[in-house]
């Protein structure tokens, strides 16, 4: 005898239970029922690129954060975000400009931001293998190999 559970059964008795956590906390999630979520996850990978990209596409025409502002009318706290934060949701009016700056597709930078789902397979393969690669690979420096080891030497500690 086997038994088969449909989903909205699934989903009412994840909402008796109340919001159960699994593993380290986590939420628990089933990703067969929920897309949605994958959905998301799938818009926010090749979005980890477009930080790095806009980083590389400035340094290669030689300018800082500030310069960039200034030449595409983008405020430099929106630009810093969008650098650091591999996560950051910049303005569609922001990904028009950048576009137009760097002489590129509106929409497939668009899709690269995250703020319009991927609609072809090779941007969002690209953008992944583009944000593994763009990572900066350079030597230590003294001071931050100094700094790493202190750090290191307090974590290894022992209670």
């Amino acid at each position: 005898m086997s038994n088969e559970y449909s989903q909205e059964w699934c989903l009412n008795m994840a909402q008796l239970e109340g919001d159960a956590e699994i593993g380290a906390g986590l939420p628990a999630m089933d990703p067969v029922f929920d897309g949605e979520q994958l959905e998301q996850q799938a818009q926010e990978e090749p979005q980890i690129a477009f930080g790095r990209f806009v980083r590389l596409m400035r340094r290669s025409r030689g300018l800082n954060v500030e310069k960039l502002s200034d030449q595409t009318d983008i405020d430099i706290v929106e630009l810093v975000n969008i650098e650091e934060d591999p996560h950051y949701r910049p303005d569609v009016r922001t990904v028009y400009q950048l576009s137009s700056f760097f002489k590129l597709s509106q929409t497939h930078l668009l899709q690269v931001a995250g703020l319009t789902a991927p609609r072809n397979d090779r941007i969002y393969e690209e953008a992944i293998r583009f944000a593994a690669r763009s990572e900066p690979v350079a030597e230590l420096t003294a001071e931050e190999r100094t700094a790493l080891e202190a750090f290191v030497a307090v974590l290894t500690e022992k209670e």
